[in-house]
């Protein structure tokens, strides 16, 4: 490459974007030397050496309620964005999921450009695509006029968007490469103070503060009524990095076994049995290590009374939407409640068959995932661009 340093302006809205980013980031130092990096982002882009003019927790808000009442905030980071870029003239904005965020930017972004208020253009890349397969196909010819290049994780999103004529590339996911185990269970459950050898199951309320206070308290109800059910039972509480453990602390008082495992979000979901997870990332994380699970969300009426009028798959779930068919029970909303999630996972542990069927199921799931080397690929085509 030439002397002259090409510079990248990446923008991640929550806590798996922020890692997806911070991998990618190191994917395209290792190479070329010969790129600077600023954005919006967390620690794993701070790490990366990405400069960041402004940080995820600003953005990391779900649910339109939530939304509407952070909007003074969400707009401030916006309009920061906007004048960074007009500031430091990147040579392509590289948006990473956060779709509610990031289509308003590349639309503002392509808007500013195509009225010739700046006398050149910046590529837009977005990384790991919106979920334009779960509600609106159609909008994909909106995203194919504010989007230079589509990079997907999953193989039926490459087929969606050829279908409209984007410019779309498929990687297969990050999380193949990630997922690394360094602990045995037993040293994690030792690390906490639970016992090896007890059946242990797993808590994953989410890693923003509302799923915390809408999943948690269900979920320790329904380990309430898991540990009734069998005293050899005990419970290990995954804390996610962008989550203070005091609010976790707050919900538990009870005088179950339970513990918050703040290590590794891998090793620790490796030392469980099976696992009551919030909806999201983490059903993959939990498949790729072939653990049985039930599936849970939950988010405000309004939210969800949307969300049911758009959305057109049968399933949420990320496992079941790879698997093209419901293999992990989902309990959404109402159903999300403390006597049928107990009711999935004492099913789910006393039957050995359906237990082995299912992680059949899930093995599969890794397979579907592509190769090692996602975060390479999406390097490569991102230099390519510029």
């Amino acid at each position: 490459m030439g002397t002259q340093k090409k510079h990248l302006i990446i923008i991640a809205g929550e806590a798996s974007g922020d890692t997806r980013a911070g991998k990618l980031v190191n994917a395209i130092k290792a190479l070329s030397s010969e790129i600077t990096f600023s954005g919006v982002g967390g620690d794993c882009m701070q790490e990366a050496g990405v400069e960041l003019f402004d940080n995820i927790t600003s953005l990391a808000v779900i649910g339109i309620a939530e939304v509407l009442k952070n909007l003074g905030r969400i707009k401030k980071v916006f309009d920061r964005i906007l004048s960074e870029v007009d500031k430091q003239k990147p040579d392509a904005v590289v948006l990473v999921d956060y779709p509610g965020f990031n289509l308003r930017l590349a639309a503002q972004l392509k808007k500013r450009f195509a009225s010739g208020e700046q006398n050149r253009t910046v590529k837009v890349i977005y990384y790991i695509s919106p979920q334009v397969w779960a509600w609106r196909e159609k909008r994909i010819k909106q995203i194919k006029t504010v989007v230079d290049r589509m990079i997907v994780l999953f193989v039926f999103e490459k087929d969606l968007y050829a279908l409209y004529g984007m410019n779309v590339d498929y990687v297969g996911h990050p999380l193949v490469d990630e997922i690394k185990i360094e602990q045995s269970p037993a040293d994690v459950l030792q690390s906490v103070g639970l016992q090896t050898g007890r059946v242990t199951i797993g808590l994953m309320p989410g890693s923003r503060q509302k799923e915390i206070e809408r999943h948690l308290p269900v979920m320790l109800e329904a380990a309430q009524k898991l540990y009734n059910l069998d005293h050899r039972r005990q419970f290990l509480l995954l804390k996610a990095p962008t989550i203070n453990k005091d609010s976790l602390k707050r919900y538990i008082q009870t005088s179950l076994p339970i513990k918050i495992y703040e290590g590794t979000p891998y090793d620790g979901i490796n030392a469980m049995d099976a696992a009551i997870v919030a909806s999201g990332t983490a059903t993959l994380e939990t498949a790729l290590l072939n653990k049985p699970m039930v599936i849970i969300y939950k988010t405000s009426w309004l939210t969800y009374a949307i969300a049911k009028a758009v959305v057109k798959i049968p399933y949420i779930g990320l496992v079941n939407v790879v698997a093209g068919r419901k293999i992990v029970d989902e309990l959404i909303q109402n159903e999300a409640n403390a006597e049928q999630i107990a009711s999935s996972i004492n099913t789910l542990l006393k039957d050995q068959t359906r237990q082995q069927l299912l992680k059949v199921e899930l093995a599969k799931i890794k397979t579907s995932l592509g190769a090692p080397g996602a975060s390479r690929r999406a390097a490569e085509i991102i230099l390519e661009e510029i």
